[in-house]
């Protein structure tokens, strides 16, 4: 079976972001590459942005969550769209709270988590870095939606 892997786009906190969601997932990174670690003759890299993020990787369960820093040659993306959201299918209510409490930490929900009348337990937040996330756990859930 395939698996989904988000990439997030950041202006310039793609690495305080990742630490602020290894402090709630755990784990390690798999990869942390800048921009310097890409320069060279045929890729040539602004001084200011050295050591932003060309690629940061956090393995999560068999995902992989992933991200970069967007150069300011390319324009500032968009930090509060409203178009997708990562959503989280907690393995208990417990880990279900433990996700939604970290990851809102200084955000915004959206909707508090709780009883969903679809029968899970479910909440809806914008986190301190404009990322929108749903965490759910259902007790019906069998791998497959």
């Amino acid at each position: 079976m395939a698996l989904i892997n988000p990439y997030l786009n950041y202006n310039g906190n793609a690495e305080e972001a990742f630490h602020f969601y290894r402090s709630v997932f755990g784990g390690e990174f798999a990869r942390v590459m800048r921009f310097k670690d890409m320069a060279g003759p045929e890729f040539t890299v602004a001084e200011k942005e050295a050591d932003k993020i060309m690629h940061i990787a956090l393995p999560i369960g068999p995902n992989v969550l992933m991200a970069n820093d967007v150069p300011e040659s390319m324009g500032r993306t968009n930090e509060n769209e409203h178009r997708s959201k990562i959503s989280i299918s907690a393995a208990s209510r417990e880990e279900a709270d433990k996700l939604f409490n970290g990851l809102s930490k200084g955000g915004q929900i959206e909707m508090p988590i709780g009883d969903s009348p679809w029968g899970s337990y479910f909440g809806m937040f914008r986190d301190k870095y404009g990322i929108e996330w749903m965490i759910d756990f259902d007790p019906n859930y069998k791998g497959q939606i």
